[in-house]
């Protein structure tokens, strides 16, 4: 694939994986991106993971010949995994990268940093490849504190490291965003999976990204954004002040025997008869919880429903918690339903869990179940719904 005239893509698509940092299912695989630049001197951004060394060095051979630059920008392994096998390959590179990139080189490959083969490069400081000058963006905890970001002058492409990138090989989604019709679902799956914690410091690589002339971007996963690149610096810009993209309400839930299940199911058709604008409802035991995570950032309301278990909550309901709160959760409406069958104390534990979070609204209406549905908590579902449904009208 050809990015301009004088880019090319030459990262490399993975189906083995299950499960991409041992946690993220990618039923459409993965992609390792990089990219060379040539010029007077060649330039190749980034590594791919250790499994494919063979493979990617064998496409910069053929796009590049022999690379005067290896610049990483990212040191997670899907990234510099093949360092090693490029500075063997070609004895004559330089690998360019911040700092603290060089010390984990030196933690990774058992004490080589590359100190007589390297350049160290921070913030502003240009590398001139010859019509193509590259400049260096300090991008830390965006998601790993080494970060960089590069930007390309002539052809005016951001090199954005793992910012901008998305779950899913090339050549099962496309290579550009031209192709690929669902990007901001596995886009916002990865974000707040990945680097969800990170707003403020999104924020301020955006800000910097601001001053930009960026007509492409590519990213480490992903597709290449080519078009609508508005749309993909604005979503960027609402996940990462935790703004909620769409209104709805989700209803996240776990349910033992199937009671509390029915009373979600219950709400579910009170708030769709109530004209609410989007209903979803996740098991939390069944479900990808990445996708449950992602949906709670997305949507401005969440009901949390579960039993009381061991005098707490659910398990899985206890982890979908977690993975919101330390991912920074804030600016919601929250609702509860709990359900226990002699000392219901569901809504109390979840509260807890969540009262330390920033700009939260909580539902007047909880509804408490004893085992089963019955008219009194039948009542108080249609009141919550009421409620939910009001901040709609």
């Amino acid at each position: 694939m050809k990015i301009s005239e004088d880019i090319l893509y030459v990262g490399v698509n993975d189906h083995d994986i299950d499960l991409f940092e041992g946690h993220y299912i990618v039923p459409e695989g993965m992609a390792y991106n990089s990219y060379v630049i040539k010029d007077a001197k060649t330039a190749v951004m980034d590594s791919v993971d250790g499994r494919f060394a063979d493979e990617w060095i064998e496409k910069v051979k053929e796009a590049a010949g022999s690379p005067d630059y290896l610049i990483i920008q990212h040191m997670e392994p899907d990234h510099s995994g093949s360092i090693l096998g490029f500075m063997e390959a070609f004895p004559e590179a330089v690998v360019v990268s911040s700092q603290k990139a060089f010390t984990m080189m030196a933690n990774f490959f058992e004490g080589k940093d590359f100190a007589d083969r390297r350049l160290v490069v921070k913030e502003g400081d240009t590398l001139e490849l010859g019509s193509h000058a590259l400049s260096f963006i300090t991008a830390p905890m965006v998601h790993w504190p080494e970060v960089i970001m590069t930007y390309d002058a002539k052809d005016k492409v951001l090199f954005s490291a793992d910012a901008f990138g998305r779950f899913g090989a090339l050549d099962e989604i496309g290579e550009t965003n031209e192709e690929d019709d669902d990007w901001a679902c596995e886009a916002r799956r990865y974000y707040f999976g990945i680097v969800g914690k990170y707003g403020p410091q999104t924020q301020a690589v955006l800000k910097k990204a601001a001053g930009l002339d960026i007509q492409t971007i590519c990213a480490l996963h992903g597709p290449v954004l080519v078009k609508d690149l508005g749309y993909h610096i604005g979503l960027y810009d609402t996940w990462s002040k935790y703004e909620s993209e769409s209104q709805g309400v989700v209803i996240a839930y776990t349910s033992v025997y199937g009671n509390t299940k029915k009373a979600v199911e219950t709400l579910a058709e009170m708030l769709e008869a109530r004209g609410v604008p989007e209903v979803e409802v996740t098991d939390l035991a069944r479900d990808d919880i990445a996708e449950a995570v992602e949906d709670a950032f997305r949507y401005d309301t969440v009901v949390f429903a579960t039993t009381t278990f061991n005098n707490g909550i659910f398990p899985f309901m206890r982890e979908f918690i977690e993975s919101l709160t330390e991912r920074n959760y804030q600016n919601k409406r929250l609702a509860f339903i709990e359900n226990g069958s002699w000392a219901p104390q569901a809504a109390k534990v979840m509260k807890g869990m969540l009262e330390g979070c920033k700009n939260m609204t909580f539902c007047e209406n909880d509804v408490k179940i004893m085992s089963a549905l019955n008219d009194e908590s039948r009542a108080k579902l249609e009141a919550l719904a009421d409620e939910l449904a009001s901040a709609y009208k």
